[in-house]
C-alpha cells in the first residue's frame, strides 16, 4: 500500500514502489487520507509528479500534468504504464472522527486491508533531521523526540513501513524501516 496525496513525497514514495518492490503477483493499494480541513491543493500534483521521461497521460506534449483529472486516477495510469500487470486499487478515506488524525487512519486502515506493506513519502529537512518534529509522541515509552507521520507509523505498524525520501532525479532514495535509519538506495 502506497500512501498518496498531491505531494513530491508520494510521485517519490509510488516511483519507488514501482522500480524497487511490487512483483507480478502482487496488488498495489493507492491510499489517500481525505481531510475537510486539508490545505493539500491537487492542483500542485501537476508540477510535482513526474514519474516517466515522456509526456504523462492526459497532459499536453511534455508537459507532466496530469490536465483536471484527480492526481489518484494520474497516479493509477502511471502505474499502469510503469507495471502494466499489477492491479492497482484506489482507497479513499476520511480522518477517523475520533482521533482526527492521519497516521492512526492510515493504521486502521491498513489493518482492515490486510497490507504487507505501507510505502509512504517522507518529508525531511534539515531542522527535522536535527530536531524532530511535536506531531507524534510513543505512549509508554522513554523517548521525548517527536515524530512526523512516516515515523509513527514505522513505529506503530504491524506490517513493515518504509518512509522513503527521493534524493533528486538520479540520486537515488533515503530510506527509513523499524529496522534502517537512513539508509541510502542509489537506484
Amino acid at each position: 500500500m502506497v500512501v498518496a496525496d498531491p505531494s513530491r513525497e508520494s510521485a517519490g514514495a509510488l516511483q519507488y514502489a514501482l522500480s524497487h518492490v511490487v512483483v507480478e503477483n502482487d496488488e498495489l493499494i493507492l491510499l489517500h487520507v481525505e481531510s475537510s480541513y486539508s490545505w493539500w491543493n491537487t492542483f500542485s500534483f501537476r508540477k510535482t509528479y513526474n514519474l516517466t521521461p515522456g509526456p504523462m497521460p492526459n497532459s499536453s506534449e511534455g508537459g507532466g500534468g496530469v490536465g483536471d483529472g484527480d492526481f489518484l486516477e494520474a497516479m493509477r495510469q502511471v502505474c499502469q504504464i510503469a507495471q502494466p500487470k499489477i492491479p492497482v486499487r484506489l482507497e479513499r478515506t476520511q480522518l477517523m472522527e475520533e482521533t482526527k488524525d492521519k497516521a492512526n487512519t492510515i493504521l486502521s486502515k491498513s489493518n482492515l486491508l490486510s497490507v504487507d506493506l505501507i510505502i509512504i513519502g517522507q518529508r525531511r529537512g534539515f531542522s527535522t533531521a536535527i530536531l524532530g518534529t511535536s506531531r507524534y509522541k510513543l505512549s509508554g515509552g522513554s523517548s521525548t523526540k517527536g515524530l512526523d507521520t512516516a515515523e509513527y507509523l514505522i513505529e506503530k505498524s504491524k506490517c513493515t513501513c518504509v518512509a522513503v525520501q527521493k534524493r533528486g532525479q538520479n540520486a537515488g532514495y533515503v530510506l527509513n524501516t523499524k529496522t534502517h535509519k537512513n539508509f541510502w538506495l542509489l537506484a
